[in-house]
């Protein structure tokens, strides 16, 4: 015992280990994985009006539905691919366009209830109280639904018009060999960029601040590149492992999509959550300074 309380000791004083103190206090505390389930529950609600929102949006561009579609959902599993895929196509071959609109518009309400629920989960995270009314909360959160279906939208346009811009300047110089090697990359750049974006600017402005204690751009940063780069990497791999090596269908039948899509969804929420507390633990040291504080730390269980 003497022993283990002498080694805490020492790593209590690395700034790496006081920053993981705090941040494994701040889940327990947070009860970030409860929140997780909470806001898969609201993603899962929003996320079907939320397609049909913005496959009205791709109708007045030159986008076609199939591939950007395919585009949003190619690292999800095969089975739950299928699933939203089915849906979309009855949702388009049986609804009319006027219907279609109408669904758009009461979507857009629904959908901004999963931007809400993450709202809360990023309050929570920054220690902030609700004080915003409900009409002024349903407001922010349905201003960054649109927000989100814009910078979507934007993705793909830039994806789609990049590379037949940059295919046709490349080919002045008689170098479209160079551009198809560097698109590989820059395919997987572009959206990641905007991910950083987006998740950069719902950290700073959703939570409840005042200008006292409003949050600077920058400081949502590492969270922002950290749930992105997390959540593409884990869709990547949770993709990966249920092609390869899932046996859900045995077990699920034909619910193993919905099983499926709930899991990612889980995982993404939790994601998110903890962008926003690895932004909260940098600003905890920034306010107080890199040192273990005793009543918010897992280590001072241990040594005192």
């Amino acid at each position: 015992m003497i022993i283990i309380k002498k080694s805490l000791e020492r790593l209590s004083k690395l700034r790496p280990v006081i920053f993981l103190d705090q941040l494994i206090f701040r889940i327990q505390e947070d009860a970030v994985f409860a929140s997780g389930t909470q806001l898969a529950y609201f993603l899962i609600l929003s996320m079907f009006p939320f397609i049909i929102v913005f496959l009205n949006i791709l109708s007045y561009t030159p986008l076609v539905r199939e591939d950007v579609l395919g585009g949003l959902i190619m690292y999800l599993p095969l089975e739950t691919q299928k699933l939203i895929e089915g849906f979309v196509s009855e949702i388009t071959i049986s609804s009319g366009q006027g219907l279609l609109s109408v669904a758009a518009i009461l979507g857009l309400w629904t959908a901004s209830s999963g931007l809400k629920a993450v709202i809360k989960a990023i309050n929570r995270a920054y220690d902030y109280k609700e004080s915003r009314s409900f009409i002024r909360l349903k407001l922010i959160s349905l201003l960054f639904t649109v927000a989100l279906l814009i910078l979507m939208l934007l993705v793909f346009l830039t994806l789609v018009f990049g590379e037949v811009l940059g295919n046709k300047l490349f080919s002045l110089f008689g170098r479209a060999d160079l551009f198809i090697q560097l698109w590989a990359y820059f395919r997987i750049i572009i959206p990641l960029v905007y991910m950083v974006l987006i998740f950069a600017l719902l950290y700073k402005f959703s939570p409840c601040t005042s200008k006292i204690n409003e949050i600077p751009l920058g400081t949502t940063l590492p969270g922002a590149i950290f749930a992105s780069l997390g959540w593409m990497l884990i869709s990547i791999f949770f993709s990966y492992y249920v092609n390869n090596f899932g046996r859900y269908a045995v077990t699920y039948g034909s619910l193993v999509g919905i099983i499926l899509l709930l899991i990612w969804l889980y995982i993404s929420s939790i994601i998110i959550i903890l962008g926003g507390e690895i932004n909260a633990t940098i600003e905890h040291f920034a306010v107080y300074g890199y040192r273990i504080d005793k009543n918010k730390s897992m280590i001072s269980k241990r040594l005192y």
